[in-house]
C-alpha cells in the first residue's frame, strides 16, 4: 500500500508554508476564505455558491461498485483534495464530474448542472489538468495557447489579448515560438496548469498535476493554486503527496470506493491522533481490499 504514495517529512523541502495553513512567508495571497467569496453565477445569474454536490453517487459495472454512495459538497473558491490509494474509485467519481460518464444512482450538480442531463454544459464550465499536463509537445507555446483557446470557444480577440497577458505573466516571451517540447519539465507544468484555466472556469481539475518535478517548482505550482482559489476558482486536486495534502482547505479519503473521511488537514490529524497526514492517509488505506 504505502508504495503507492510519495511523501516527505518535511512539506516543500523545508520551504515556509503558504498563507492560510497556518505559516507565512508564502508570496501568494491568502487562500480565498470559504466563508467570504463572492457568490459562484450559475444559470440565470443566480448566486450558488456550491461548486460540486453530491448525495449517495454510485458507479457500477456489473456487481463492481467502483464508487459506492458517496456524498460531498465542495465551495466556490475552495482548494479540495481528493486521496485514495489505487483502486479506491477516485478517478471513477472524477470522470463523473467532469461530464465523461454517467453515474449509476445517486445525484451530482457540478457548477451547477446536472450530470445526468448537462454533461455537455458542465465541460463548458470546467478546466482539467492530467499528469501528462495535456499539452501537444510538437506545437509551440503560442499554438497551444491560442488552440486551447479555440477549443474553449473564445473568440479570437480574448485568446490574442489573454495569450499575451499569460505568457508575460510567466515570463516566456522568448520561448513563445518554440516548441512545448523542448521546454523544462516545470514550465511544461506551469503552462498546463495556466491554458487549463485560460477560459476561466468555475472549477479546475487537477490530477496528480506536481509529479516529477523538483520541490521548489512544485511549491511555485502551489503559488498558482492559491492564487487561481483567490479568482474563485474552484481547485479540485488528486495528488500522491501527502504534504501537499496538508496545503488543501479540506480533504476526503476514499477507500474502496466510499469517502471513509473528510476534514481539514488539521481536524482529521486531531482525529487520527496523528501529527502526520501520511499516518492519517496509511491508518485509513490499511482497510482497503481491492486495487486498481
Amino acid at each position: 500500500m504505502k508504495k503507492n504514495l510519495k511523501t516527505t517529512s518535511t512539506p516543500y523541502n523545508g520551504l515556509p508554508p503558504l498563507l492560510g495553513r497556518g505559516g507565512t512567508g508564502a508570496k501568494s495571497q491568502t487562500p480565498h476564505s470559504l466563508c467570504s467569496s463572492p457568490p459562484l453565477l450559475g444559470r440565470g445569474g443566480t448566486g450558488v455558491r456550491t461548486a460540486i454536490h453530491c448525495h449517495n453517487l454510485t458507479k457500477q459495472f456489473g456487481d463492481f461498485k467502483a464508487v459506492n454512495n458517496i456524498s460531498l459538497t465542495v465551495e466556490k473558491g475552495e482548494i479540495f483534495g481528493f486521496l485514495g490509494a489505487n483502486g479506491a474509485g477516485k478517478t471513477t467519481a472524477i470522470r463523473i464530474f467532469c461530464g465523461l460518464s454517467y453515474p449509476t444512482s445517486g445525484e451530482a450538480q457540478v457548477a451547477g448542472f446536472d450530470v445526468y442531463r448537462e454533461q455537455e454544459q458542465i465541460k463548458k464550465h470546467i478546466g482539467y489538468m492530467s499528469q501528462k499536463f495535456s499539452l501537444y509537445d510538437n506545437l509551440t507555446v503560442q499554438e497551444n495557447i491560442t488552440f486551447y483557446g479555440g477549443v474553449y470557444g473564445l473568440s479570437r480577440k480574448e485568446i490574442k489579448t489573454r495569450s499575451t497577458d499569460l505568457i508575460t505573466k510567466l515570463g516566456l516571451g522568448a520561448e513563445a515560438n518554440k516548441l512545448v517540447g523542448s521546454l523544462p519539465l516545470g514550465w511544461k507544468q506551469k503552462l498546463a496548469f495556466s491554458v487549463a484555466i485560460f477560459h476561466r472556469p468555475e472549477i479546475v481539475f487537477l490530477d496528480e498535476p506536481t509529479g516529477g518535478v523538483d520541490p521548489i517548482t512544485r511549491r511555485q505550482f502551489w503559488d498558482m493554486i492559491y492564487e487561481a482559489s483567490a479568482q474563485g476558482i474552484t481547485v479540485f486536486v488528486t495528488t500522491h503527496y501527502m504534504d501537499e495534502a496538508e496545503y488543501c482547505h479540506r480533504i476526503s479519503i476514499m477507500v474502496d470506493g466510499k469517502v471513509e473521511a473528510m476534514d481539514t488537514p488539521t481536524r482529521l490529524k486531531s482525529q487520527f491522533n496523528t501529527h502526520s497526514m501520511d499516518e492519517v492517509f496509511y491508518q485509513l488505506a490499511r482497510k482497503a481490499k481491492r486495487n486498481e
